[in-house]
């Protein structure tokens, strides 16, 4: 199985439990706690420092955060293995998948506002989810299919849990995978030069995998719920983001567009060839550029999208 190494980042914390999204509170750097135990906290550098001499991974960066104090924060390895450059605590990665956390209080804050009920159908907003089919039986020799009716709407609720019956493109199952891919439905992984709004709608036409609440799926819930984030806001999802998220946490490292100024600190992101060997990710792999995060896009993937660090990761995690 293709492991995808982003140079690590690997995370412990203490997760606190908060109600939608506080301003931030300043967590203490280079400080000391008496309540930690400094030296089982190495076992985290036997851990990774193992990792990277096997080379199963590159690199990593580990962050600790007790009682709103940093305890470790550290990089190990390389952040590009060719020239040998050292990976930063501060380095900046593709978070991919851990976007879907960020967006999903991105709703939570206008459910809190009042604009939305968690079981409320999305169709109220994007009437394409109206009346939804579900697949039923499928052709594979030209991708032909049949469909039954739902037996209800979609919910903000299911797209929260990935129970709506949505699939995704490229690692989805592979039925649903061939019809979003023939109706040209994007991952949300990458650039892409099109509308989010004009593609969800398309989604939004296509048949689910199972009846909505039926049963968990990974899928493109995640991308829909940043699409209704506009819709709903009037705000694109980049600026609400920052409006309503970063910006009142401190989170200065977090986006979707990468400043060029900040271009540097962007770890490689490594995959493995056939032989389990760690590779570059080239710039044809699984028709995903790696450089993404550099390049000025609109399709802002609330799945998949944002490049961030470890410290306003940990900073997110703390205070949602």
């Amino acid at each position: 199985m293709t492991r995808y190494n982003n140079s690590l980042l690997v995370f412990s914390f203490l997760l606190l439990l908060l109600p939608a999204v506080l301003p931030a509170q300043v967590i203490q750097l280079n400080s000391t706690n008496p309540s930690v135990d400094y030296n089982s906290l190495s076992r985290i550098d036997q851990v990774v420092n193992e990792y990277i001499s096997k080379n199963w991974l590159t690199g990593a960066v580990s962050i600790v955060i007790k009682d709103n104090q940093v305890v470790q924060y550290k990089g190990y390895g390389y952040a590009d293995v060719n020239s040998k450059k050292p990976m930063q605590k501060d380095q900046l990665f593709r978070i991919m998948s851990q976007t879907k956390a960020i967006t999903s209080a991105g709703i939570m804050i206008l459910y809190e506002q009042g604009k939305l009920l968690l079981d409320e159908p999305i169709s109220d907003f994007i009437p394409e989810f109206k009346h939804p089919v579900v697949l039923d039986k499928f052709n594979d020799a030209d991708t032909s299919y049949t469909t039954v009716p739902a037996n209800r709407e979609i919910t903000f609720r299911d797209l929260l849990t990935h129970t709506s019956g949505l699939d995704y493109t490229d690692i989805g199952s592979s039925k649903v995978q061939a019809i979003y891919t023939k109706k040209n439905i994007p991952s949300g992984l990458g650039y892409f030069d099109v509308s989010l709004l004009e593609k969800m709608k398309a989604l939004g036409k296509l048949p689910l995998s199972f009846q909505p609440g039926e049963k968990w799926q990974y899928g493109l819930n995640s991308d829909l719920l940043g699409c209704l984030i506009e819709v709903i806001s009037g705000m694109n999802l980049e600026a609400f983001l920052t409006k309503n998220i970063f910006e009142p946490l401190g989170m200065k490292d977090t986006y979707f567009n990468v400043p060029a100024s900040k271009a540097s600190r962007m770890a490689t992101v490594y995959t493995e060839d056939s032989l389990n060997h760690v590779i570059p990710w080239n710039h044809t792999f699984r028709h995903i550029d790696p450089d993404y995060p550099l390049m000025n896009k609109h399709y802002f993937s609330g799945g998949a999208g944002l490049s961030s660090t470890a410290f306003d990761y940990a900073v997110f995690m703390q205070r949602c």
